[in-house]
């Protein structure tokens, strides 16, 4: 099976990578220790605390793999290679939701990063597909549950 590479900028790699090494490092040691207290409990059969962080460790285990996964198949974004001219991962867009006569910004995102708080939103999300590659002043169309939105590319910027 071909592994999809993940479209990461430096910051999220970065923040990919300490979130992996606190896994491995400290939240082991930790559920390590709840293990080791457990064990002093007595009977497994009947020992609830054990059975926890037994689960809690099968779970950082997945999640570790996961992440190493992710690394493995990082691809990141070059800033310098980031332009202006056309929706790209990476680029921040200002667009006029034109149903609603409001401006929203945008930075569009590999999959990993994603924030709606911070509107960052994913280059595989129907508004971030239908954005990349489109150029200033273009309206561009989302299929949405809610029906066909209409979006008009304001800027697009680093």
């Amino acid at each position: 099976m071909e592994e999809k590479e993940v479209l990461l900028t430096q910051e999220g790699f970065n923040n990919l990578e300490k979130e992996l090494n606190y896994l491995r490092t400290e939240k082991r040691a930790e559920i390590a220790e709840r293990i080791k207290v457990a064990l002093g409990f007595g009977d497994l059969s009947e020992n609830s605390e054990y059975d926890e962080a037994k689960t809690a460790q099968a779970e950082n285990e997945v999640k570790i793999a996961e992440l190493e996964n992710k690394v493995r198949h990082a691809k990141i974004i070059d800033e310098k290679e980031i332009d202006t001219e056309t929706v790209q991962v990476g680029n921040i867009v200002k667009v006029l939701d034109m149903e609603f006569d409001e401006k929203i910004e945008y930075t569009i995102v590999g999959s990993t990063e994603v924030n709606l708080l911070e509107n960052k939103i994913s280059n595989e999300s129907p508004l971030g597909m239908a954005l990349l590659g489109a150029k200033k002043n273009k309206v561009v169309e989302v299929n949405a549950p809610a029906g066909t939105m209409k979006y008009k590319i304001l800027s697009i910027k680093k």
